[in-house]
């Protein structure tokens, strides 16, 4: 059990005899207090204690706590807060949720719905859930809860950045990334009077610091782990020949739809983005409800054996718009970007209206190839 704390004397005791109740397997983090909190950690002999004098904030102590976990050998670790809103007696929820769920984040999901929340905790609350599910794609009712069980064996291999309240989110987002479930458990909360609270969150500072995290992890979603879970489903489930027999001939998409997409995918896997050729095409293919996996096998047309053709034709088509100023390309394999670096400007010119050409040719094929299709399984049937 990981009790990290900072300045929460009043409460500290109080939590500790809870936990006590139900495991001896306690690990103090003093991060940095400045009252009394290590007078009373010491009257709970069996309690482990890690203490630094500077405050770094709960996300730092909670990286110090797993570290120090890991060397004891614990291979998971249940965070509770130290300032009495959540109670030990919700603890065999969790060991019960973790037999079925062995290699899952389990968070103590609090009901947020009495009178008593604060209305700054209710906000930040469907805040975090919401950007949560846009950046992993997955519900939860509570990302903000400290009460949670980790897998920390799972996690050995994550480089964690953030050392505040943020790190709660950035542990959640980065795991399941790596594949870790977050699930959830109900559990009790506690919110005492105002004039009781206890309370280190800073909404300007600390509010401000999470939306920055959320940027960054947004921005990381979309351009980086989308598009490979994306990929890793198409590679993992179905061959090239049966996506396309599936999402060509029979889609629930329309011709024009999957016409379309053919075209706009030979357009992308031509234009001059190299690099970036993917993801700009998924992303605008969701953008404007194409198929998705036929945008991609359409792409595909920028494979190493066909790039050395595309330079070398979308060169050829940019001499004329270069007039006299035409730059001349030998056609060879070993055609390369580097090869037209003397005359970029015509190459620009050209891939781009390959491109165009290329991806109205293809759609136009396509369109023809669906409407014949549909023709002869008319007539066969």
């Amino acid at each position: 059990m990981i009790v990290p704390t900072y300045n929460n004397a009043t409460k500290l005791a109080e939590v500790l005899e809870d936990v006590a109740a139900f495991t001896k397997n306690i690990i103090v983090v003093n991060d940095g207090s400045t009252d009394n909190t290590l007078e009373i950690v010491e009257r709970f002999p069996f309690v482990q204690r890690i203490t630094y004098p500077t405050n770094v904030g709960k996300g730092w102590a909670l990286r110090k706590a797993f570290a120090y976990a890991g060397q004891l050998n614990y291979q998971y670790a249940i965070t509770i807060d130290s300032d009495g809103q959540h109670f030990a007696k919700d603890l065999p929820a969790f060991i019960e949720k973790l037999n079925s769920e062995p290699k899952a984040i389990i968070i103590g999901a609090r009901n947020m719905d009495q009178a008593s929340v604060p209305g700054k905790s209710s906000f930040g609350h469907k805040f975090s859930n919401f950007w949560f599910k846009v950046e992993t794609g997955i519900s939860s009712p509570d990302t903000q809860s400290g009460y949670r069980l980790y897998p920390i064996y799972l996690l050995n291999n994550i480089h964690f950045i953030t050392r505040k309240y943020e790190f709660e989110i950035e542990v959640l987002v980065r795991a399941a990334w790596k594949g870790i479930p977050v699930v959830s458990v109900p559990v009790s909360v506690y919110y005492p009077p105002k004039e009781e609270r206890i309370s280190h969150f800073r909404p300007f500072k600390d509010f401000t610091r999470i939306s920055i995290l959320n940027t960054f992890l947004v921005l990381i979603a979309f351009l980086y782990i989308k598009p490979r879970d994306f990929f890793r489903t198409i590679f993992e489930k179905k061959k090239w020949k049966q996506l396309l027999n599936d999402h060509l001939f029979h889609s629930p998409h329309t011709d024009l739809n999957k016409s379309l997409s053919i075209g706009f995918g030979i357009f992308m896997g031509i234009v001059p983005i190299w690099g970036f050729q993917l993801v700009v095409g998924i992303a605008l293919a969701m953008l404007f409800r194409l198929n998705k996996i036929l945008v991609i096998i359409a792409a595909n047309i920028s494979i190493p054996p066909m790039i050395p053709i595309i330079i070398f034709l979308s060169y050829q088509s940019g001499a004329m718009w270069m007039g006299d100023h035409a730059g001349h390309l030998e056609f060879s394999r070993n055609i390369t970007l580097e090869s037209i670096q003397k005359n970029l400007q015509q190459y620009i010119y050209g891939s781009i209206s390959l491109a165009i050409l290329s991806g109205l040719a293809a759609g136009l094929f396509t369109f023809i190839l669906l409407k014949l299709f549909k023709r002869k399984s008319a007539f066969t049937g």
